[in-house]
């Protein structure tokens, strides 16, 4: 079996952070979402894998590379255009030739991994089994009618008047009668392949496609809200763990990882939290669920619920909550400043006290 990982797309729910890197690079728990998906992925005993790579897709390779620190080995397919998902799987069809394969989106969080979905494929072997999973408001998503038997008996994208609550999540199983599908559909009101339609496509012609309901925590994280949630429940499984130096006057409550490098000086530091290789704190309090990245400043601030990318600094700022804040970002606050400053720019959202 092959994985094939969907790791193009815009990612403008995430701008004004995306127009400079790919949002599947985005860390959680300062682990890059597109990181998570791979261990997901070697997890499950594969170890040869297909990337989709769109217009970030230098910086992929950069971060990624040939996959041989993850036991993988690592092919790039560019799509020229964000097409669809279905349009992904017809441009990797050479890479993926006539074997199963797993194809799982590259900004989806499964946090208790694929390994039983993937045991319920091997076993069943159906032209392909979706993951599902019981969402409040299934008019938001893809929905699957299924019956006892998991068989699907339908799929409707974001229905006004859903048949049931479980939700299409992004990892996929599939035989290669899917390419048979792919080929048979045509580009839908919005100009992309839909993998829904493909899906309904195999239905109709009457090869089994299954549902296997995933009852652990998924997350997709496009959104702020998503990648903030997805840090607090990914902080919550870290153990304590502090290889940095911590002055006699700073003082750690909980599960806090601390890099390699990292300084913290008169600081209070309330886990669950990481904080980066050469990262500085002082005179600061770091609350739960924050990720502080690599290289990363924080001075007379304090920050709860939040994360910080690599280089960011945050100085004189406080209370910061339920913030991401972006590579080499500055946020300040000059001594006896009373008025907010803002330099704002394209598809930013300032929220000020």
């Amino acid at each position: 079996m092959k994985a094939l990982v969907l790791s193009g797309g815009l990612g403008t729910r995430l701008r004004p952070l995306t127009h400079s890197m790919a949002k599947q690079l985005v860390p959680v728990a300062n682990k890059p979402v597109l990181v998570h998906c791979l261990e997901a992925i070697r997890r499950i005993g594969i170890t040869e894998a297909g990337i989709i790579v769109g217009d970030h897709a230098d910086e992929i390779t950069a971060e990624i590379g040939d996959g041989a620190s993850l036991g993988l080995d690592i092919t790039y397919i560019r799509q020229e255009a964000p097409l669809g998902l279905a349009h992904c799987v017809a441009v990797a069809e050479d890479f993926l030739g006539d074997d199963d394969f797993v194809m799982y989106l590259g900004d989806n969080v499964l946090v208790e991994g694929i390994g039983a979905a993937a045991e319920s494929f091997a076993a069943r072997r159906p032209a392909a089994q979706i993951l599902v999973t019981k969402v409040l408001d299934p008019r938001q998503y893809g929905v699957a009618e299924v019956g006892d038997d998991q068989v699907v008996r339908g799929l409707v994208e974001k229905p006004a008047d859903p048949v049931s609550d479980l939700a299409v999540i992004g990892v996929y199983f599939f035989t290669p009668a899917i390419h048979e599908a792919v080929r048979a559909i045509r580009p839908s009101g919005r100009g992309e392949l839909e993998i829904t339609d493909a899906l309904q496509h195999l239905v109709a012609e009457g090869r089994t496609v299954t549902a296997f309901e995933y009852s652990g925590y998924w997350q997709d994280t496009g959104k702020t809200d998503g990648l903030l949630e997805c840090n607090r429940v990914l902080l919550d499984r870290i153990e304590r763990e502090v290889h940095g130096r911590i002055d006699d006057e700073s003082r750690i409550d909980g599960a806090v990882f601390v890099a390699p490098g990292a300084t913290v000086t008169r600081s209070r530091l309330t886990g669950p939290l990481v904080i980066g290789p050469g990262t500085v704190v002082r005179n600061s309090r770091i609350g739960p669920h924050t990720a502080l990245g690599e290289g990363c400043t924080v001075q007379d601030a304090d920050v709860e619920d939040s994360i910080l990318l690599d280089g960011a600094v945050l100085d004189g700022v406080g209370p910061v909550r339920g913030s991401l804040i972006g590579r080499r970002s500055r946020v300040t606050s000059p001594p006896g400043a009373h008025a907010h400053r803002l330099v704002v720019g394209d598809d930013c959202r300032a929220v000020v006290a």
